[in-house]
């Protein structure tokens, strides 16, 4: 698999990721919900200042600093990374894994650093593209939009367990987005066939064209 496919796989999910978060924060209401498919698949959305499926860092400016400078060099080393493998001759299955990894972190990077300039704040009213600098946020301190649910689990505990009886349970309970989604398959499948996806193609050396005698 050459550098380039890696890089085509990149940039289809990076499309898909933006344009599904352009489309949600033009068009929804912050905390609005639309019910896909029954109450299993929802589009909810919100959006958080920090890692995947809403976790931060800290709390505060700095904090969200921090995380997007981190994002930022981790897709920078991934690029390189990505054309390390790719390079090596690692499996199909790899570079497909690294290339969805990069796509997903390089799809809440943009969020990150550009979504505070160009969108309007989004609440009561559903928010606007406006020149480059007049958005809600500063440069690198944008918020990253979620908006995929599935609630695949929404019941009440019954009582008579400890300590979370009669309290409320869902699964799969945080919201995310195609980028988040796109990174959790990655690493997810990295780790249950790490034996057989990194690992390094073998190079056959061409046979020998038999001489014959007359």
């Amino acid at each position: 698999m050459k550098y380039r496919h890696a890089i085509l796989i990149v940039l289809l999910i990076l499309v898909i990721d933006q344009a599904s978060k352009v489309y949600i924060k033009t068009n929804f209401y912050y905390g609005e919900e639309v019910k896909v498919a029954g109450d299993w698949f929802r589009l909810h959305f919100i959006e958080n200042e920090g890692m995947a499926f809403g976790m931060k860092l800290s709390q505060g400016t700095i904090g969200k600093l921090i995380l997007t400078l981190f994002r930022l060099f981790a897709v920078i080393f991934g690029f390189f990374l990505l054309k390390k493998i790719v390079v090596k001759g690692y499996t199909k299955g790899a570079i497909i894994c690294g290339s969805l990894i990069l796509a997903g972190a390089l799809g809440n990077l943009i969020d990150s650093i550009f979504y505070g300039m160009i969108f309007t704040e989004s609440s009561f009213h559903i928010a606007r593209m406006v020149p480059f600098g007049e958005g809600y946020g500063a440069l690198f301190h944008g918020r990253v939009v979620d908006m995929l649910y599935f609630p695949l689990v929404d019941t009440k505990l019954p009582g008579w367990i400890p300590l979370v009886g009669g309290k409320n349970f869902a699964f799969f309970e945080p919201v995310f987005n195609i980028a988040d989604a796109a990174i959790s398959v990655g690493v997810i499948t990295l780790l249950v066939f790490q034996k057989r996806l990194l690992q390094k193609n073998e190079v056959q050396e061409p046979t020998a064209t038999p001489v014959l005698e007359h």
